[in-house]
């Protein structure tokens, strides 16, 4: 434990000032993003809204740079249990914003909208590192798994039901993650994982049915799983390859032509294809240098959807060229190094998996986001940490990060 004093314990200031000076240019950036030569927006004030929830959450974090790592794993039940009723009643009170009219994602507390999953992410990193940093010795099966299993699936069962594909996929990165980190065999991790596989196979027979040999190929010559364990895995996998079609069919307008714009743009180039054409059209004509801060055209002429939230990354693009995302890419790179760094010399387990957790969580973000910008992910309508607009989701964020900074504290830095 630390020894007390007045000093706030900033455990990792090279993290600290990534992270605020990747905010301060998000909030320049959700600015430039309300810089247009059309009328009747209301993208032209919310930098204003951003920065006061960036003012919000600089004056929250002190506060979280003084509770005890301790103190974090014993309210982490609590924590998970608040944010499960949160989830629940954001299924039946829950409103939508933006393009995501029709997702509820969203609780209104009088003028303001928070964000629940946002809030749960944070909340399933502390419970999932309870559990995990409790265990003695790696898992040997896929059933020793079952309770952190749990722990995800709740809230990205509620997460689905808003519906919400994107952010539920995000749960599943942070299990990922801190199972790995907590120890478990990446062979278990790829057979937990393989009926995922085996459902987006599935568009094609061909390549589904040879999926399915490899798999038993592998299990009787490589992973050698329990009799009870191997054939629960193959009826995963032959499940999901049945329930494909029906599990498409099931899935919201929107959410079908997000998949099918991302195989092909051109098959609706003014209606779904529309936000990736000109996402990549802005991306490239930003060239090396970029067209200059507040001066990309395509984003002047609202050209861009969603340019302060989604694809604020195509902003970034037009404006500061391949310098300016490189950069920015560098940014989240070295965000990304700390993280790791701190979970390496925490010592106490749950300590260590927190960061993890939370690099997890934000790496699929990155990915996620930058690739649906220029067409190697699926648009899903997951945000940019730190620069798209989002009052709660940047909250939540700096509030993490100042968790992080105490866990780097009570490490040694």
């Amino acid at each position: 434990m630390l020894k007390h004093s007045r000093q706030l314990p900033l455990g990792d200031p090279t993290l600290f000032f990534l992270i605020v000076g990747l905010s301060f240019f998000g909030i320049a950036m959700v600015y430039s993003a309300g810089v247009l030569d059309v009328p009747g927006t209301i993208v032209r004030g919310l930098w204003r809204v951003q920065l006061l929830w960036f003012v919000l959450g600089m004056i929250a974090i002190p506060f979280v740079l003084r509770i005890p790592v301790i103190w974090l794993e014993w309210v982490a039940q609590p924590l998970y249990a608040f944010a499960i009723v949160l989830l629940i009643l954001t299924i039946f009170i829950g409103t939508g914003a933006g393009t995501a009219a029709s997702v509820s994602g969203w609780l209104a507390v009088g003028p303001i909208r928070i964000q629940p999953s946002e809030f749960g992410k944070i909340a399933v990193i502390m419970m999932l590192a309870r559990v995990l940093g409790s265990w003695r010795e790696a898992p040997r099966t896929l059933w020793d798994l079952w309770k952190p299993i749990a722990i995800v699936m709740v809230p990205m069962a509620l997460v689905m039901l808003q519906p919400d594909l994107g952010t539920a996929l995000v749960f599943g990165s942070i299990l990922m993650a801190m199972l790995f980190w907590a120890g478990t065999p990446l062979p278990t991790i790829f057979f937990l994982v393989s009926p995922v596989i085996g459902l987006f196979l599935s568009i094609n027979p061909w390549v589904w049915g040879a999926y399915i040999v490899l798999l038993a190929l592998a299990m009787a010559f490589v992973y050698k799983p329990y009799l009870s364990e191997g054939v629960t895995i193959m009826l995963a996998n032959i499940v999901a390859g049945t329930v494909a079609l029906p599990l498409w069919n099931s899935l919201e307008t929107y959410q079908k032509n997000r998949f099918l714009v991302f195989l092909d743009p051109s098959i609706d180039e003014r209606g779904a294809g529309y936000n990736l054409i000109q996402s990549r059209v802005a991306i490239g004509s930003g060239g090396l240098t970029g067209k200059g801060f507040l001066d990309g055209t395509q984003k002047r002429l609202a050209f861009l959807p969603e340019q302060h939230t989604d694809f604020i990354f195509a902003v970034i693009g037009e404006e500061w060229g391949f310098l300016g995302v490189a950069a920015v890419l560098i940014t989240f790179g070295l965000i990304f190094w700390r993280l790791v760094r701190i979970a390496e010399k925490s010592s106490d387990p749950f300590a260590s998996l927190v960061p993890f957790g939370l690099f997890g969580s934000w790496f699929a973000h990155v990915l996620v986001n930058t690739g649906m910008t220029v067409g190697i992910m699926p648009i899903t309508g997951i945000p940019l940490p730190f620069l798209s607009y989002g009052g709660s989701f940047l909250l939540v964020n700096l509030l993490a990060m100042a968790i992080i900074e105490r866990i780097a504290a009570e490490a040694g830095g």
